[in-house]
């Protein structure tokens, strides 16, 4: 008796493969189903729930935001493979330093599911996200004169950016600590020009899906509340992981 359609074993080899594939995750991610563990590039689960990181930010834009947004840059950068078949041989991270070699679309897509990727990791429900570490509180004291400056800086950063894109407070290779921002999904590790790089230890997504279901145009008040929820624990070890590179 044959097997049903949909346990029947893959016989294609993988590069022909890679459409099929690349349709099935786009699928999967509309149904709400896990990428499977066969995808080249793979959805990572949120670190919490949807509605943990409320009343900042609300459960239906997160389940939007990670599922629907982040999603798609997933299903997206695996369907460039089969034409830029270099990127199964890289790492998330490679690519970034790498990006220029690349299509416009693997650009914006690899950049996005890095950029959505880390989002998710500097945040954490409110008061679970610790205080910044001796060395890094001294790193930020030294490069903005405090705390509250820093943030001030990066306050404006993120809503001076014209449009979509994200800001970054990066650690630069001489050591000193920088804020900047990028446009649509670059960020600071990408090999292109007009790029201030360096090792980003916390980035801000402000596109408007990132905000628009709760506050509208208001990006000020999003970005306010977002400090509510930064997770100091995951900047401290990317601080360590920066320096110790």
């Amino acid at each position: 008796m044959p097997l049903p359609l949909l346990t029947r074993p893959l016989l294609c080899r993988p590069l022909q493969c890679r459409p099929l594939l690349a349709c099935l995750t786009a699928l999967l991610l509309l149904l709400g189903t896990a990428l499977p563990a066969w995808a080249d590039f793979v959805l990572p689960p949120l670190p919490y729930g949807a509605e943990a990181l409320q009343p900042a930010i609300d459960a239906t834009t997160m389940t939007i935001h990670h599922d629907r947004h982040h999603g798609a840059y997933v299903a997206n950068l695996n369907a460039q493979v089969k034409d830029n078949p270099a990127l199964a041989r890289l790492s998330l991270d490679a690519l970034q330093s790498q990006i220029s070699r690349f299509p416009v679309a693997v650009r914006n897509n690899g950049g996005g599911h890095w950029n959505h990727s880390q989002f998710w990791a500097v945040m954490a429900p409110e008061g679970q996200g610790g205080a910044p570490s001796e060395e890094l509180l001294a790193a930020i004291n030294s490069g903005f004169g405090s705390l509250a400056e820093m943030q001030s800086q990066f306050n404006q950063a993120a809503t001076a950016r014209f449009g979509s894109g994200w800001a970054w407070l990066i650690r630069k290779s001489d050591g000193s600590l920088a804020i900047t921002s990028t446009a649509n999904q670059d960020n600071p590790l990408m090999d292109l020009p007009g790029i201030e790089r360096g090792a980003p230890l916390l980035g801000l997504d402000v596109w408007e899906h990132a905000y628009y279901l709760q506050y509208q145009n208001r990006r000020p008040d999003y970005i306010k509340a977002w400090w509510s929820l930064l997770n100091w624990n995951e900047v401290n070890r990317r601080y360590s992981e920066a320096v110790a590179t």
